[in-house]
């Protein structure tokens, strides 16, 4: 399907569902994205990033890759995390905050929880989602969320926190965060204590890791974009590496239309990267489906690529 065609797909966006949890200092509230046809439709969970902007780090954000993954075929579920700017300022002195990475990886376990409440909630939902093709994306701190729900492991006053969610079958890491230790050295690295502890050698789900090759995170460390490659180069089991060419952090654009943060707007780079990235999870989750391998061929191979691909 030609871009042109695939933004002639309707599709339909609803939110907030709102999920009161107990314990969480605000009710976990959550876009669902979907195809306005269809059945059987696997599920992508989509966390946020840190961001700058006020909504963009919440349900509101990353229109262009849940629109385009809703016209490809997939649900596509967003919560507004504890740390979205539009939360994080009131509940300064809540435990966890800023940042809030554990409660950020259990929103997804909640959501899951009550798939069955969401799609009651939704219209034109109910009884449409594939429960056994779950997915988790996730970009930048919504990169290092994705990585705990796909079996990475952070350290916390000497205890290991095991958040993998074996629902989950598939992941997709945007600009993620790599490896801890020594390498941490910018002025962000203190404010991130978690990072530091950053185990990925027990992520084994299959997971596609994406990379810009501009984005160099010197805030953090020295290694140059090489880091946000880390989690493909450090995980055992299936994985698979895109190298998304000229890329800075936000991949040309995915964090919303025409956003002011974005420093390498390209709509052609994101929209490769969403036909990539929803080709990528169609053959994981569809084995005899070919989209993947059509993808890289049009998207990831010759002089006009958009990048560069390598499994192991």
């Amino acid at each position: 399907m030609t871009d042109a065609a695939l933004s002639s797909v309707p599709v339909l966006s609803f939110s907030p569902v709102v999920l009161p949890v107990a314990g969480r200092p605000a009710d976990l509230r959550v876009r669902v994205t979907l195809p306005a046809t269809g059945v059987e439709l696997p599920v992508i969970l989509l966390s946020h990033g840190h961001g700058g902007s006020n909504n963009l780090s919440s349900l509101n954000g990353y229109a262009p890759l849940a629109d385009l993954w809703a016209a490809l075929g997939f649900v596509v579920v967003q919560p507004t995390h504890l740390s979205s700017r539009t939360l994080s300022h009131l509940h300064e002195s809540t435990p966890g905050g800023p940042f809030f990475w554990r409660s950020r990886a259990e929103d997804m376990t909640h959501i899951l929880d009550r798939l069955d409440e969401i799609e009651a909630a939704v219209p034109q939902l109910a009884g449409r989602t594939d429960r056994d093709s779950v997915a988790v994306a996730g970009h930048s701190l919504g990169g290092f969320t994705a990585a705990l729900l796909l079996g990475a492991r952070v350290t916390e006053d000497g205890q290991e926190a095991d958040l993998a969610e074996p629902r989950i079958k598939q992941g997709v890491l945007l600009a993620a965060p790599g490896r801890g230790g020594d390498v941490l050295t910018g002025v962000m690295a203190q404010q991130v204590p978690f990072f530091r502890t950053m185990d990925f050698s027990a992520m084994t789900t299959p997971t596609l890791v994406v990379a810009g090759e501009k984005d160099d995170s010197r805030h953090f460390t020295e290694m140059g974009p090489d880091w946000h490659a880390d989690p493909y180069h450090l995980a055992p089991g299936s994985k698979t590496l895109l190298t998304l060419f000229g890329a800075e952090h936000l991949l040309g654009g995915i964090s919303g239309y025409d956003a002011a943060e974005t420093t390498d707007e390209n709509p052609r780079r994101v929209a490769a990267l969403g036909r990539l990235t929803a080709a990528y999870l169609r053959t994981r989750f569809r084995p005899g489906d070919n989209a993947w391998q059509e993808a890289v061929d049009a998207l990831a191979t010759g002089p006009d690529a958009f990048g560069r691909v390598e499994s192991k």
